[in-house]
């Protein structure tokens, strides 16, 4: 069966959402961790809320389109970002590989919405525009600040572990 231009669009917007909520429980389970590097803390918590905000997009862009998001898809999402978040966990080096995740994770939206952006040209969804690509700017955003204070936060593990200070999170 051939799909049609809309529903392949509807079924990006469908997993952005997913992704969406992947990121929000992923970040949310850093969050609950993180004591020695504030400022990443202030960080991801200004992100959870753009998250939050861009799945709500997400919800009215396909409530436009008369369907609405996936809830199994949410819910394997939300829970691989769990358990994503639960593997750096074991490890002395914990904050770094979450900061490396964290800045792959950002491209991989910024590439989702991307995507998005095009297939809502093809699709005739001409209203989509404007808050997806809000959003895209809002990855971007993240992904930069990512890339930015990766030095510094590698430098205070590095201090950290020196000193023989708890140096993950």
């Amino acid at each position: 069966m051939q799909e049609n231009i809309r529903e392949i669009y509807v079924s990006g917007l469908v997993n952005a959402r997913a992704l969406e909520t992947q990121a929000i429980q992923l970040l949310s389970r850093q969050v609950e961790r993180l004591e020695n590097y504030p400022e990443v803390e202030a960080q991801l918590r200004r992100h959870i809320q753009e998250s939050e905000v861009q799945r709500d997009r997400l919800d009215e862009l396909l409530s436009s389109l008369g369907t609405s998001h996936s809830a199994f898809k949410d819910m394997v999402t939300g829970f691989m970002g769990n358990m994503a978040a639960a593997g750096h966990v074991v490890a002395p080096d914990e904050v770094l590989k979450n900061q490396i995740a964290n800045y792959a994770f950002e491209h991989f939206e910024i590439a989702s919405y991307r995507s998005l952006i095009t297939l809502a040209e093809l699709a005739g969804h001409a209203a989509a525009h404007a808050p997806l690509d809000l959003s895209l700017r809002e990855e971007e955003r993240m992904a930069q600040w990512c890339h930015d204070n990766l030095d510094t936060v590698t430098r205070r593990y590095a201090s950290l572990r020196t000193r023989g200070e708890t140096a993950g999170v």
